[in-house]
Parts: structure tokens; sequence; C-alpha cells
């Protein structure tokens, strides 16, 4: 049977279209799937669990929540893993869909390979004001007593962050916001060098192949959502990265 493995689908109420692409996708193909990977920025923001029962801002969500759940009832197994979007996503909205909340970076056999999936952002090691940002934000403390705040102001610092993150793109290189080689090279050796990096984050969709301390391995880059997507499809031992058409 098929798993599939996609990142950073930025699912949002401005974006209605990849939601529906979305829906259609899992009803057409992952359906009938073993398992479905999500390696993050699965939405566009999260603020918390409780959005959920907000009737204005979590009713986006509702028929996304709904559809994971029929694909895990039916006996679809889903993992989630958690992106710079969507860091404060909880075991309420995990349970909600049926997921499975994966940490990062996670290791997995596919046939007789060994295959590391993270979610990327950690591993662009370049952008060290984003780096200050995300060791406070993954930081527990930070995160409850972020969450102890009224839903309103904790949408009105995600919007704030969304605007300051867009300007700051804009000046950036893209080298800057791409995965450093030897923050690669660090996570291969802390997991004795597996055979496949699996990572989504850069919206860079490629297959690269190279070597670390003598040991040959493949660098698996899925893209983002947009009127395309590149996603991982692996039937068996056979992985390849498909492109879907989202119409």
């Amino acid at each position: 049977m098929t798993t599939w493995i996609v990142s950073d689908l930025h699912l949002c109420a401005q974006r209605p279209a990849v939601t529906q692409a979305f829906l259609h996708w899992l009803h057409a193909e992952v359906a009938t799937a073993e398992a479905l990977y999500i390696l993050g920025d699965f939405v566009e923001v999260w603020v918390g669990d409780d959005i959920l029962m907000d009737t204005a801002y979590g009713a986006e969500f509702v028929p996304i929540v709904q559809a994971l759940r029929r694909l895990s009832d039916q006996g679809v197994r889903l993992f989630f893993m958690h992106g710079n979007r969507d860091f404060l996503i909880g075991e309420a909205f995990a349970k909600a869909c049926g997921m499975q909340i994966l940490p990062d970076p996670t290791l997995l056999m596919l046939g007789e390979k060994r295959m590391l999936l993270t979610h990327g952002d950690a591993l662009c090691t370049d952008d060290v004001a984003y780096q200050q940002f995300r060791a406070q934000v993954r930081d527990p403390q930070w995160q409850q007593a972020f969450l102890a705040q009224p839903l309103q102001a904790r949408r009105a610092f995600a919007e704030q962050a969304r605007s300051q993150s867009a300007q700051t793109k804009a000046t950036q290189t893209m080298a800057i916001m791409d995965v450093n080689a030897e923050a690669v090279a660090t996570l291969l050796r802390a997991y004795d060098y597996p055979d496949i990096l699996l990572h989504g984050h850069t919206h860079r969709p490629a297959k690269h192949t190279a070597r670390v301390d003598g040991h040959d391995y493949e660098r698996w880059v899925l893209g983002d959502w947009h009127e395309t997507a590149q996603v991982a499809r692996i039937d068996q031992a056979d992985m390849r990265l498909t492109t879907l058409t989202l119409r």
C-alpha cells in the first residue's frame, strides 16, 4: 500500500482553493493509502487548539478535521510533525483528527534504508535571527505563558509575526533561508548516518545526493502547496517525488 509524505500546505481561509484541493486529494488518493505523514506548516498559523471552539476563527478548520478523522476511522495511519507555523498544535487537535504527533526529527525504515524525517527549519542555521526566535517560541515556559493569553491577543501576535517574517524574507538572500550543509552533517552524525534525509520548509523541492564522513546519503526536499505541490509517494520500498496539480 501507498504511504504519502507532505509538508508546507499552509492551509488558511485566504487560500480556500488549496484547502479544497487538499480535501479532494484526501478523498481521491489517501483514502486507500496505508499512512499519511504531514511534516509541519500544515496550517498557515496556529495559536492554540482552543481555536476549534471559536465559531468565527475555527470554522475553517472543521472540514479539515472531519476529513482526517474519517481517514483515521477507516484505518489510514496519520502522523503530524510540528513546523515553524504550527508548533502550537497540541494533543487536542491531533486527537480530533486521529493523528499521532511525531518528534522532530523521526527515524523510519524504508525497506532496508533508514530515513530521517524533519520539518527542516532547524537546519537553516545561517538565519541567526530566526533560530533565536525559534528557540524562544519552542520553550515550554514561553508556550505556557502564550497559551494563557486571550485568543484575540494570540491572534494579534501571530499576525504581527507573520508580517515581520514577510518583511525579513524580502531582504534576505535565498542562501540564508536554505539549509546549512554543516547543520545537515551534524544531524546525520547524530542519527548514525541515515540513508535518506527528507524535509520541507525551504519550498525547494528536489532530490540531492551527497556524502558526509564517507557515508553517501540522499536529501529529499518536499514542496509547498500553491498551484502544484511536490510530495513524496512511497510504494513498498520505492520512493519518488510526485507533483500534484491543485485544481
